[in-house]
């Protein structure tokens, strides 16, 4: 009797987080070997478990997938109890020694027969949490969809609770698995940081939503197939991001939405909202103009803190150094700004010696503390007040990157600029100013008395806080990226 033909159907059930990848794999030791010695010990305590030994179980004496010959020629003899191979990463972190040790324990002793995408999932947001400037992330905002009357999208909503839809992170997972496995088969894990407050979602993706054929072990440590997602705690606010590739290259004949890094960021994004949506609650994403390699900067500046609308000049009054508001005709009883001002420079100032034991009073830009020229005092007054306080949170929100485009041709008239469509037209000028700390290096050179702080536009001091300006006719379009 002929056997019959195996028939492949696609299923709209992600990929389990059980299924392992064998240990033996060389980009898989390499994605673990990013961590460090005591990341790597504190996710095998959290796998030893006792509410974790069920999905992450080490191998043991009890366990008969190899023979006793196999296991003696292994360089790490198998344990025979849980608590056995809990005391042997409690040794290792009593005394000191290489990662190498570390991770090879892992790998070819206690989970031998193989690493889980659960696993390698926590591994990857362990790393997050250690390098929080490890990947380029993109701020978008969640905004209400209102179907029954339209309402100005220049205006924001007065309601933060209002744009907020409340997530439940089992349901959201099943809404967005219902949005990609028509294209893709996924894996989903859902963690909150350790560090930070926000909640990161991993994705990682196939080619097909079909089952089989096997995929190649390298495939699941291939970081050009994973595409991250942070919800900020209590803002209405997304944060995306595509992981570099490091890890196995596809061959050159095979296209896939897989690894095409932007039709799978646009695929995820797309099915955001509607995974968040309901029956009569609608949600959309709209840009921000802000991108970043550094987490707290999104969160200093698109965040749930006080200081996301206080960049800039308006720092003072996140600094509580001014009471009210600057429309406030009522009189003030606390200092003036420029009073602030002065004793901030004079703070940093204090205490500060040389080797030589020399005072070397500098102010945080590094120019002396010595009487100051009229016309020196007035361009560092309008520095401070244009670029903020020195104690602002943008100090601690640095941008690694500020592109400008500039729409106007020269020669061009503002009656020929109006029939031009704004978001295809193609920039006449295109600027990138890149660094540790963009808008500090500005704020140099303007120090310096080589810019004019009072002429700046806003975007340029930090005031508004993007990283892309889309110039015409000297205004900044309200369009993101």
């Amino acid at each position: 009797m002929a056997r019959p033909k195996t028939v492949r159907a696609p299923t709209t059930a992600s990929l389990p987080n059980n299924l392992r990848i064998p240990s033996s794999t060389p980009s898989l030791t390499k994605s673990l070997g990013k961590l460090s010695r005591q990341a790597l010990l504190d996710l095998a305590f959290i796998w030893l478990d006792d509410r974790n030994i069920a999905s992450f179980p080490p191998y043991l004496q009890t366990d008969e997938k190899d023979g006793p010959d196999d296991d003696e020629a292994l360089p790490y003899p198998a344990e025979e109890t849980i608590e056995q191979v809990r005391q042997v990463y409690e040794d290792l972190q009593d005394r000191k020694g290489a990662k190498r040790e570390v991770l090879e324990r892992i790998l070819e002793g206690d989970w031998r027969h193989g690493i889980t995408l659960r696993q390698l999932a926590m591994a990857d947001l362990r790393y997050m949490d250690d390098h929080p400037a490890s990947l380029r992330w993109t701020a978008l905002e969640l905004s209400r969809i209102d179907t029954k009357r339209k309402v100005s999208k220049k205006l924001p909503p007065t309601d933060w609770s209002s744009s907020v839809p409340r997530m439940q992170g089992a349901t959201f997972v099943q809404g967005l698995q219902r949005e990609i496995s028509p294209l893709v088969k996924a894996h989903y894990h859902l963690a909150h940081s350790a560090t930070l407050p926000l909640t990161f979602l991993r994705i990682f993706v196939l080619d097909s939503p079909y089952q089989s054929p096997r995929q190649a072990a390298d495939v699941f440590t291939d970081s050009s197939r994973v595409i991250y997602v942070a919800f900020p705690d209590s803002c209405p606010y997304v944060y995306t991001s595509i992981a570099a590739s490091t890890g196995s290259k596809s061959a050159p004949s095979t296209s896939s939405v897989a690894t095409d890094t932007r039709t799978l960021q646009r695929l995820v994004r797309d099915s955001i909202p509607k995974a968040l949506s309901r029956p009569q609650e609608r949600f959309s994403l709209q840009a921000t103009s802000l991108a970043a390699k550094n987490l707290p900067t999104l969160l200093a500046l698109r965040g749930p803190g006080r200081s996301t609308a206080s960049n800039g000049a308006f720092s003072i009054f996140a600094d509580a150094a001014i009471e009210g508001s600057p429309l406030d005709p009522r009189p003030s009883n606390t200092v003036s700004p420029e009073e602030h001002i002065r004793a901030g420079h004079s703070s940093l100032a204090e205490g500060k010696e040389n080797t030589d034991g020399l005072s070397t009073k500098r102010r945080s830009s590094g120019v002396d503390t010595g009487p100051l020229s009229p016309d020196s005092k007035k361009r560092r007054l309008a520095i401070d007040s244009r670029f903020g306080t020195l104690g602002s949170s943008l100090a601690q929100a640095p941008l690694d990157r500020l592109d400008i485009r500039l729409l106007d041709k020269p020669g061009s008239s503002e009656q020929q600029d109006d029939d031009i469509d704004d978001s295809t037209s193609t920039p006449a000028v295109s600027l990138t100013f890149s660094g540790s700390d963009v808008i500090a290096g500005i704020r140099k050179l303007a120090e310096l008395g080589i810019v004019n702080p009072e002429r700046m536009p806003s975007w340029m001091t930090g005031e508004e806080g993007v990283s892309v300006a889309t110039v015409r006719l000297g205004q900044r379009l309200q369009k993101g990226i």
